[in-house]
């Protein structure tokens, strides 16, 4: 990549992120959330969009919607990913789970926050090909495994927080199972893509969990392993 090109790119994701910043505070009332962190906000400035999208879709990477990544798959809109990821407030020296792998944005974006991403996905040829880029990217701290985003990953919990991508018709109760103690889960809940929520849910002491409707959305749905 050539510097102009580089710088470019920079350019992009400046003017995405102030776009982003912008949709914050249209949709303050709803989410509750005036401006990205400052931790979201250098993510986002930072993570390369445009290596986590097909070529044929390069030239569209810094605009502010989804994309299609193949399998029946989308990259997520960049504000819903920030969203996602300002809900469940990461913080250095955490550890993340994430369900939804998909071509791995979301997991990157994560990556420069927190210490440990591990991320879920169900379809081999989306999991591989994000695992193998994450890697070249540099994102040592990003563990991606092929299964079932339903039943979590149980060897690594507690999580601090957990970031669902695709939307589930319930809350899976092995995701809340895996939560720390006053942890936090981001998730798309709806029986259908015209009636999803996007849900924040905190584990409380005793178990139990709070569960707040964010924002109205529209996700690809999670589907279980067999």
């Amino acid at each position: 990549m050539s510097a102009a090109d580089a710088q470019d790119y920079a350019g992009q994701r400046a003017r995405l992120a102030a776009e982003v910043q912008a949709m914050y505070a249209a949709t303050r009332g709803e989410t509750g959330l005036a401006a990205m962190s400052p931790l979201v906000h250098a993510a986002m400035a930072k993570v390369e969009r445009h290596r986590f999208v097909p070529a044929g879709h390069v030239d569209l990477a810094y605009r502010n919607h989804p994309l299609p990544i193949g399998s029946g798959q989308t990259i997520s809109q960049p504000y819903i990913v920030a969203l996602s990821t300002d809900l469940v407030a990461p913080q250095p020296g955490q550890r993340v789970l994430e369900i939804g792998t998909g071509s791995g944005y979301q997991a990157a974006i994560l990556a420069e926050i927190v210490s440990q991403v591990y991320s879920i996905e169900l379809i081999a040829s989306l999991g591989n090909e994000a695992a193998g880029r994450l890697r070249t990217l540099g994102y040592a701290n990003v563990e991606v495994r092929i299964g079932d985003g339903y039943a979590g990953w149980p060897e690594q919990a507690p999580f601090d927080s957990i970031v669902v991508t695709a939307a589930a018709p319930r809350v899976p109760q092995a995701l809340v199972d895996q939560l720390k103690t006053g942890g936090r889960m981001v998730i798309p809940v709806g029986a259908s893509q015209e009636a999803q929520q996007l849900l924040l849910v905190v584990k409380r002491p005793d178990g139990t969990v709070e569960r707040k409707s964010v924002l109205a959305v529209r996700f690809v749905p999670l589907v279980p392993g067999k």
